[in-house]
């Protein structure tokens, strides 16, 4: 197993992505290839002087796409940047996945353009991991399209389900989408006509569900079209970054409320670990040819430690041929 990471991508590249690889290494065995500037990421190698040199492998490459960069125009232009050539080694079978924390769109962009879609794809998606009360909930698309029509959304339920079950380990994945109320004739014309599809899929389909429902844990996999979906993943960052604020405020208003934060405080580092992004490590791009993590600008070691779990989970568990199969015995 070799995972392509792009060392240049992310807002603290490349010291966590090359200590987040080390730190795959060492606890999971998974080999990484530290793509970028050779002479930056040996900067940062040099540091870890026992690091497991066996696994941690470095690929030459020159140019880096900024997130000031037009997605498009960077991928066609900036050829020797980290992110594409990162995406040329999977397609050639020297890597068996890639991640990146840098340009989301450079990132869809790349993998889109140099793996190309799975057979029957019509646009991939961003499956965005959504902590809820019941564990994880998929939800796709998170950005990768502004516009969908409802033949996207039905296969985003597809790739969704074949994911939640095959990576994150539920058996039967319920889905449900979402909408502005429970009630079928809910909906604008979109959701109304994804609705009928769903219903017809064979899929373990709910219905519709709203957005208090997603957090929730209503639904296994909720799809809902790309620019719905970034939306509400923005708003849940914003959402839980102001709760855990505002909760710090309160527990240090008093010496009476500072000693109750004293008392529960491993079990608020249990809470807010379990919205901390970084323990998912990234989002897939499911749709394309190959395993791409898209992981946060803000990545730290720890996210990109476990973004390199997940991709190699995904390798693992055939994410993609399953897709590919899924469609193949539907005919689409």
């Amino acid at each position: 197993m070799r995972i392509a990471v792009d060392a240049m991508g992310g807002d603290y590249a490349p010291q966590q992505a090359v200590f987040g690889s080390i730190m795959a290494a060492k606890e999971k065995k998974i080999a990484s290839v530290l793509v970028g500037r050779s002479e930056e990421i040996s900067r940062e190698l040099a540091r870890y002087p026992d690091y497991p040199q066996d696994l941690i492998t470095i690929q030459e490459a020159r140019e880096v796409v900024e997130f000031s960069d037009h997605p498009a125009m960077a991928v066609r232009k900036k050829r020797d940047s980290s992110i594409v050539v990162a995406n040329q080694l999977l397609k050639k079978g020297e890597v068996d996945a890639v991640i990146s924390a840098g340009s989301t769109g450079a990132s869809m962009t790349a993998s889109l353009f140099v793996l190309g879609r799975i057979s029957g794809i019509n646009r991939p998606a961003i499956a965005i991991p959504l902590p809820t009360v019941k564990g994880v909930t998929v939800l796709l698309d998170a950005g990768a399209n502004a516009e969908n029509d409802p033949q996207d959304l039905v296969q985003f339920a597809v790739m969704g389900t074949i994911y939640a079950s095959a990576v994150l380990g539920v058996a039967t994945p319920k889905v449900g989408l979402l909408s502005i109320g429970e009630e079928e004739t809910k909906g604008n014309k979109l959701v109304l006509e994804t609705h009928q599809l769903l219903k017809e899929s064979g899929l373990d389909f709910l219905g519709n569900i709203e957005g208090k429902d997603i957090l929730m844990g209503l639904a296994d996999v909720v799809v809902c079209d790309g620019f719905v979906g970034n939306i509400i993943l923005k708003f849940a960052e914003g959402m839980s970054s102001a709760l855990f604020q505002k909760m710090k405020e309160a527990l240090l208003q008093s010496p009476l409320t500072k000693l109750g934060a004293l008392a529960i405080k491993p079990s608020l580092k249990q809470l807010k670990a379990s919205f901390d992004y970084s323990e998912y490590g990234g989002a897939p791009l499911l749709g394309v040819k190959g395993v791409s993590i898209i992981s946060h600008g803000r990545s730290d070691a720890k996210a990109f430690k476990n973004a390199i779990i997940a991709a190699a989970n995904a390798v693992e568990q055939d994410v993609i041929g399953k897709i590919q199969s899924s469609l193949d015995r539907n005919g689409k």
